[in-house]
């Protein structure tokens, strides 16, 4: 019999991104002018969190999240406050692609200049501040999964002087991670997720050609990705639930990458070291649930049937049918719900409203009621 869940992930999740106020993005803009400070910056994002959290818990929710509203991008904000990370010159141009076309998404590019190493506990000041707004709910932390660190760039990134070989870049990549989930455990966070791009994008045959191209083993490279997020878990303090989010780009509507989870779903599900898998299932581009084969007792598997990439409403009675198929290959027990993605990866947000937004997550909520009760 599947029951309700009290620790993370839970029957209804999401992934963590929200759609930005128009007013905070006009706040982003007003600060980038000069015409406010960082400091009234901060308020109005205070003020925003604190609406979109009560708005989560009034859902239904079980976790809430601050929307990312202090974030451009899902992770580059992240990355950038590692030391030893700096921006580099240029950028790096990214196809994503939608029913419509293509569309090219440029983050500045990253350089490791200098060790790496944790400087001070990043989002400390972001965390601390949504744990004061939220009463009913479990806040939730994203950050990006380590391996974003090396997907973006590759090697090439790297100063040579810094990192001759990519072993110690490896080692001490995963103790500044490792730090930073000691500290947010002692931080109270009880509900972590790493996100990752990289983990979905290998299952694409041509995500894999670019980087067999840049000179690595692009048949291998998921199997270093999964030690080295274990290793950055390996510390982590008793009472942290960790997930993982794995999605084939999600910016303005669109995508980067397609194929099943076939390619690395036996080495993922059996060797990641997390809690749950919030996993993009959306569309065909995602592939069949069989993979889902290879998940062992105790995971479990955030199924991201809901798309956040246009605003019509699911059919409920559609989504109970699927959580019904995936349920042939894990039990309806290890199985939860959610968006596909976030609403905003980056702060321009998806085509949707804000209104299809709430409604998408209580269809969530109303559904996981239904199947679990």
């Amino acid at each position: 019999m599947a029951v309700m869940r009290t620790t993370p992930p839970f029957r209804a999740d999401h992934v963590g991104s929200l759609l930005r106020p128009q007013h905070l993005l006009a706040a982003r803009a007003d600060l980038a002018a000069g015409r406010i400070d960082a400091t009234q910056l901060r308020e109005i994002e205070d003020a925003a969190i604190a609406e979109v959290v009560a708005l989560q818990e009034e859902t239904g929710l079980q976790s809430a999240t601050d929307g990312e509203f202090r974030r451009a991008s899902w992770h580059m904000d992240f990355i950038y406050q590692l030391g030893g990370i700096g921006k580099a010159p240029g950028n790096l141009a990214v196809k994503f692609r939608n029913p419509s076309g293509t569309i090219e998404f440029t983050p500045a590019a990253l350089h490791v200049g200098s060790k790496i190493r944790l400087d001070h506990t990043i989002f400390e000041r972001d965390f601390r501040y949504l744990q004061s707004v939220v009463t009913t709910g479990t806040p939730k932390l994203t950050i990006p999964s380590p391996n974003m660190v090396h997907y973006r760039g590759g090697p090439a990134a790297l100063d040579p002087d810094v990192y001759p070989e990519m072993d110690q870049f490896w080692r001490d990549l995963s103790a500044a991670y490792a730090e930073e989930v000691r500290r947010l455990g002692e931080l109270g966070c009880t509900y972590l997720q790493l996100d990752d791009t990289s983990l979905a994008y290998l299952n694409d045959p041509a995500q894999r050609a670019e980087i067999a191209e840049r000179g690595e083993d692009a048949e291998h490279l998921h199997i270093r990705y999964i030690r080295q997020v274990n290793d950055a878990l390996a510390g982590r303090p008793d009472g942290m639930a960790v997930t993982t989010h794995m999605c084939r780009g999600n910016f303005r509507s669109s995508w980067a990458a397609a194929g099943g989870y076939d390619f690395v779903a036996e080495a993922l599900f059996s060797e990641l070291d997390v809690d749950g898998f919030f996993l993009e299932y959306d569309d065909e581009r995602s592939g069949g649930f069989e993979p889902l084969r290879f998940v062992p007792k105790g995971k479990l598997v955030v199924l991201g049937l809901v798309t956040t990439k246009r605003g019509e409403l699911e059919d409920p009675d559609q989504l109970k049918r699927r959580i019904g198929e995936a349920a042939r290959f894990v039990p309806l027990d290890q199985l939860c719900l959610s968006p596909q993605c976030g609403f905003s990866s980056t702060m321009e947000g998806n085509a949707l409203t804000r209104d299809e937004q709430f409604a998408k997550l209580r269809l969530i909520v109303d559904v996981a009621r239904d199947v679990w009760g």
